[in-house]
């Protein structure tokens, strides 16, 4: 008589057990019909327009804020800023006679557009709510075309930058081009230091040099290394709108950390820092950038010691403090060529100043000899028009190019020779 019992039980866990399981799977699907994001009911830009910062290039003016959590909280129903992307609220006033577009690379190389940033708000098996987020997200965004006479109004979803977001917005009209540089402050966050550049930029007018030769001759006696010895092997010439414009359009962002800080000329750290990361937010390339006592023609003067860590990509972190990687040319060539391909890129041209340190990465095992260099400093001049990689010219003043063209040329000669 004990069988049946146990037969019945069994069949009445299986009856218990396929109940659970529907009962799960009718959860799952009531839980994606009813997602919790809710559309804002009183959705407005009022605040954004109250404190949006804006210029003008011709007839074409353009405004910029960058939200705050609480900013986003109110536009899209949830904090967007928490999920690594940076919305920025921008209005165009077009009172010229083209039709403009906004060439969204110029802004962030590796900008999100509104489907992806409202992605992680997706639910599964909630098909038309979905829909309706994608729908929202799509409304808020940036539309170009910017037809003559009209104003238009949206959000852009960009990558975050750190204390002060140096917007850069190219417009493209008809055989025309409208490029806007803005800093902007980011909420919450210490804004002083972009400011505080563009005081001292103000205040070095002193020597304003009218030729290149004296101006060359300044350079090559600017300081060849940072307080730790890294290298000062670059200088930026130009306002400092067109240098901001050159290096977001490569995917540069301000990003300064403790480390930084430890390096000094002038007597004070750097002015401003700015970082190109590798795949995956892997820091790659740094920037450090001291405003110089000189001008070139009335434009300012930047001295900057250009560097990887040691490992490149393959770095841990930038937060912390990371050693020099030794090929110090390497990087600052590398810049050079990612510049030309920025559109605002002059001149350039090399001068002393550095101090040639001999070597090879095999040497560098010596405590005393951290990096190595040909001792040359690239000079870069910025414009505000953009510019083919052609139309770069050239300066004579060191001609590396020859150099590297005769030293390839022995290396051959001497190898067909053994």
């Amino acid at each position: 008589m004990r069988r049946p019992v146990t037969v019945h039980l069994a069949r009445h866990g299986i009856r218990q057990t396929t109940t659970m399981m529907a009962l799960v799977v009718v959860l799952l699907f009531s839980l994606g019909g009813c997602a919790s994001w809710q559309a804002p009911t009183a959705a407005s830009d009022a605040s954004l327009r109250d404190r949006a910062i804006s210029d003008t290039v011709k007839n074409v003016t353009l405004r910029a804020t960058v939200l705050s959590s609480t900013d986003s909280e109110q536009l899209f129903g949830t904090d967007i800023n928490g999920t690594g992307v940076q919305p920025i609220w921008i209005e165009v006033h077009n009172h010229s006679t083209h039709t403009l577009w906004l060439l969204r690379s110029g802004t962030d190389p590796s900008y999100f557009s509104p489907l992806e940033v409202a992605w992680p708000l997706h639910s599964k098996f909630a098909k038309k709510s979905n829909a309706r987020i994608d729908a929202y997200f799509n409304t808020l965004d940036f539309k170009s075309p910017i037809p003559p006479g009209t104003v238009r109004s949206g959000i852009l979803f960009v990558n975050p930058h750190r204390g002060t977001y140096v917007l850069n917005v190219d417009l493209l009209g008809q055989q025309s081009i409208y490029p806007f540089t803005l800093f902007l402050p980011i909420p919450g966050e210490h804004n002083a230091l972009v400011q505080e550049t563009l005081e001292r930029i103000a205040e070095a007018t002193e020597n304003n040099y009218q030729d290149t030769e004296s101006f060359r001759t300044a350079l090559e006696q600017l300081p060849c290394c940072a307080s730790d010895g890294d290298p000062a092997n670059m200088v930026f010439v130009g306002n400092i709108n067109d240098i901001a414009a050159a290096l977001i359009r490569r995917g540069y962002r301000m990003e300064q950390y403790a480390p930084d800080n430890q390096q000094r000329i002038f007597e004070r750290p750097p002015d401003l820092v700015v970082r190109k990361r590798g795949q995956g937010g892997v820091p790659a390339n740094w920037l450090r950038m001291w405003v110089a006592p000189l001008r070139y023609l009335d434009r300012p003067v930047v001295l900057v010691q250009s560097g990887r860590p040691q490992g490149g990509r393959f770095a841990v972190s930038d937060a912390g403090e990371q050693p020099l990687h030794p090929n110090v040319d390497e990087s600052r060539n590398l810049l050079i060529q990612d510049l030309m391909y920025s559109g605002g890129l002059g001149r350039l041209g090399f001068v002393g100043g550095v101090g040639a340190v001999p070597g090879t990465p095999a040497d560098n095992t010596d405590s005393d000899r951290r990096y190595h260099t040909d001792g040359l400093r690239a000079v870069l001049f910025f414009v505000t028009r953009p510019l083919a990689i052609s139309e770069i010219e050239i300066l004579d003043w060191v001609p590396i190019l020859q150099q590297r063209e005769v030293e390839a040329t022995t290396r051959n000669t001497n190898k067909s020779g053994e």
